[in-house]
C-alpha cells in the first residue's frame, strides 16, 4: 500500500538557481569568434540574405551588434528565443540545434543581451533584455523590457524595413577589461577582435558567402564585405579532386543516413597561380594544422583540421584535405556540441574514411616530393606527365591518377565497378595500381 501511494505521489520541483546556472553556462566553450558565427546561423535560418555585424569600441560603454533582414519575431517569439531550452522543433537542414545558440553564445561574452525583431505582421518593433546582473539580483529567470531610448532609435536606425532583428551584447566583461576599460591596451585589445572575427566568418560560412550549392548570404563586418575562403581551393588549375564517395551510415532511429566525402590534394607550392594565393591557401592556422578534414553541418563548417585520430599530421601531406558532409539527421550519431565547434566522428565512419584519406595522402605526398624536388630538374607538374618519365615505379599512382580523373569527370561510380572487376580479374594489378 505504501509502495502504491509512493508510486502515485507527485515529485517534488527542484528548478536550478537561475543565477547559479546562468553563471555556468557562461563557460560552454564559445570563443568570441564562434558565438557570433553561432547568431549568424539564427540568421541564416531566419531567412536572412544581410547579416552586419559591428564592433563598436567605446570603453567600458563598447557593444557588438548582429543586424540581419531575416523574417523577424513577434512578442511571442521574442520572449521564446529569450528562453534557456527554446520550446521549438528544428527541421532537418535548419542550423539549429539545442534552443541555447542565443543566450549562452551572447552571456559567454557579455552580461547583459538586447534582442530588438520587427514584427513580420505590421513591422512593429519590440523588444527584450537578457540581464546577468538583474537575474542575480532576483535569482529568477526573467527578461526585461530594455529602457534605452537611445538605443531603441538608433536600432530603429538601422532596421528601416519592416523586417529583421538585431542582438546587441552590451557590459562586454569577457572582451573589455573591468579594470581600465579605456586604457590603449584595452583598446588594441578589442581592435583586433574583428580581424580574427573576420577571417573566421569567411572560413565557416564560405559556402553561403559564395552562394555554393545554399542560397548566397552577404555578411559585412565593420562594413567590409567578406569574401569566402575555399579550404580547396576549387578555383585553382591545379587542384585535384582525387575521389568523391557517399556513404550510408547508420542511425539510432534504425534509418540510413548519407555523408558525401570529397578528397582534394591542393596544388603545390610552385603550381599555384600566385604567391599570394598559395599563402591565401595557408588558412588561418596555416598549412600543416589545416591539413585533414573539413567537417561540414547542413554546408556550415563546424570542424577543420587533423585528422580525427584516422592519421597524424605530416609536412608531408599538408596538401591533402578531405570534405565531409552531413546534414542535422546525423546529429546524434556526431554528437554535435553546442558551440557547433565540435563533432564525434562515428567509429565505423572512420573505418570507412581509412581508405580514402589513405589515396589522398599518397596524392598530395607524391606532389609534395615533385615540388622539392624541381631543383634537381623535375617539372613541378608531374601529374600531367607520362608514367614512366616521373618514375613511378610500383603503379600507385597511376591508379590514384585513373580515381582523381574519374571523380573530376563524374564517372566515379563506373571507376569503382571496373576497379572491382580488376580486383577479381587481375588482384595483383590492382594491389600495383592501389585499387
Amino acid at each position: 500500500m505504501n509502495r502504491e501511494k509512493k508510486k502515485m505521489s507527485p515529485g517534488i520541483k527542484v528548478a536550478p538557481s537561475a543565477s547559479r546556472l546562468t553563471g555556468s553556462l557562461r563557460d560552454i566553450g564559445y570563443s568570441f569568434e564562434s558565438a557570433v558565427a553561432d547568431l549568424i546561423d539564427n540568421s541564416i535560418a531566419a531567412g536572412a540574405d544581410n547579416v552586419d555585424v559591428r564592433v563598436n569600441y567605446d570603453g567600458r560603454n563598447s557593444r557588438v551588434l548582429i543586424i540581419d533582414n531575416g523574417r523577424g519575431m513577434d512578442s511571442d517569439g521574442l520572449t521564446e528565443a529569450l528562453r534557456f531550452g527554446t520550446k521549438r522543433d528544428y527541421g532537418t537542414g535548419e542550423l539549429g540545434r539545442y534552443g541555447l545558440g542565443l543566450k549562452t553564445a551572447s552571456l559567454s561574452q557579455c552580461r547583459r543581451v538586447v534582442v530588438f525583431s520587427r514584427d513580420p505582421k505590421d513591422g512593429h518593433l519590440g523588444g527584450l533584455s537578457l540581464d546577468l546582473d538583474f537575474i542575480e539580483t532576483v535569482d529568477d529567470w526573467m527578461v526585461t523590457y530594455p529602457e534605452d531610448n537611445a538605443l531603441e532609435e538608433y536600432v530603429h536606425q538601422l532596421l528601416p524595413h519592416p523586417t529583421g532583428t538585431v542582438v546587441v551584447w552590451e557590459n562586454l566583461d569577457r572582451l573589455v577589461p573591468v579594470k581600465n576599460p579605456d586604457s590603449s591596451w584595452a583598446r588594441q585589445k578589442f581592435s583586433k577582435l574583428s580581424d580574427r572575427l573576420i577571417q573566421h566568418l569567411s572560413m565557416v560560412f564560405h559556402r553561403f558567402l559564395a552562394g555554393d550549392g545554399v542560397d548566397q548570404v552577404t555578411v559585412t563586418v565593420n562594413g567590409e564585405t567578406l569574401t569566402p575562403w575555399d579550404p580547396f581551393a576549387t578555383a585553382e588549375e591545379h587542384t585535384q579532386l582525387v575521389s568523391r564517395d557517399v556513404h550510408d551510415l547508420p542511425t539510432s532511429t534504425g534509418q540510413l543516413g548519407k555523408i558525401t566525402t570529397q578528397a582534394y590534394c591542393l596544388p603545390s607550392r610552385s603550381q599555384f597561380s600566385t604567391p599570394e594565393a598559395f599563402e591565401a591557401a595557408a588558412g588561418p592556422r596555416k598549412w600543416n594544422r589545416q591539413q585533414g578534414l573539413y567537417i561540414y553541418r547542413a554546408n556550415r563548417l563546424v570542424q577543420w583540421g587533423g585528422w580525427d585520430g584516422i592519421r597524424t599530421i605530416d609536412e608531408h601531406i599538408k596538401l591533402a584535405r578531405v570534405s565531409l558532409d552531413f546534414d542535422t539527421d546525423l546529429d546524434d550519431e556526431f554528437n554535435i556540441n553546442v558551440a557547433k565547434m565540435r563533432v564525434t566522428m562515428p567509429h565505423q565512419l572512420k573505418k570507412m574514411l581509412a581508405r580514402t584519406i589513405a589515396d589522398v595522402c599518397a596524392q598530395a605526398g607524391a606532389r609534395y616530393r615533385r615540388d622539392q624536388n624541381k631543383g634537381n630538374g623535375e617539372q613541378a607538374d608531374g601529374l600531367d606527365r607520362p608514367a614512366d618519365s616521373i618514375g613511378i615505379s610500383n603503379g600507385t599512382e597511376v591508379g590514384l591518377a585513373l580515381k582523381s580523373a574519374a571523380a573530376q569527370s563524374g564517372h566515379y561510380a563506373a571507376f569503382q565497378e571496373m576497379s572491382e572487376v580488376i580486383k577479381k580479374t587481375s588482384p595483383e594489378l590492382a594491389r600495383q595500381l592501389g585499387l
